[in-house]
């Protein structure tokens, strides 16, 4: 099945999950992930399964003045 990862589309098997998401790109703590413009809390990620085009955000914190 086809996810966009931050805009990327990206082919995952079905039965995905937001942690296999995550895995894909390597995202190393801190960040913060959301599928269709919904945050999911980090202990779900296992338990969030992916469908067909949906839209997953991996945000990174931003610091500086």
């Amino acid at each position: 099945m086809q996810v966009f990862i931050n805009k990327t589309a990206h082919e995952m098997a079905e039965g995905a999950t937001l942690a296999d998401a995550v895995a894909l790109l390597q995202a190393r703590p801190p960040f913060a992930a959301a599928v269709n413009l919904q945050f999911v809390p980090n202990t779900q990620y296992t338990q969030r399964m992916l469908a067909q085009d949906d839209r997953i955000d991996i945000i990174l914190p931003v610091t500086g003045g």
